[in-house]
């Protein structure tokens, strides 16, 4: 339970650093923070992030190089 507040006030306290914008399994288009692992929706037609993605811990794994 704390190893979660710690994980959610880092993520809100980070400075981000994205990833070049990759599109998703079901066709949605996301950006991934390099330092915290956040994920961000991502809009083509404005290029820019429109808001926070829930992605599964498991995806979110997956689509990290390295671990």
């Amino acid at each position: 339970m704390a190893g979660q507040f710690l994980k959610q006030l880092f993520e809100k306290l980070c400075p981000h650093r994205f990833t070049w914008p990759h599109s998703g399994v079901h066709g949605q288009d996301y950006q991934v923070c390099l330092i915290c692992g956040a994920t961000y929706k991502y809009d083509w037609t404005t290029m820019r992030r429109t808001g926070r993605l829930a992605v599964p811990i498991e995806e979110r794994r997956e689509s990290v190089p390295g671990e």
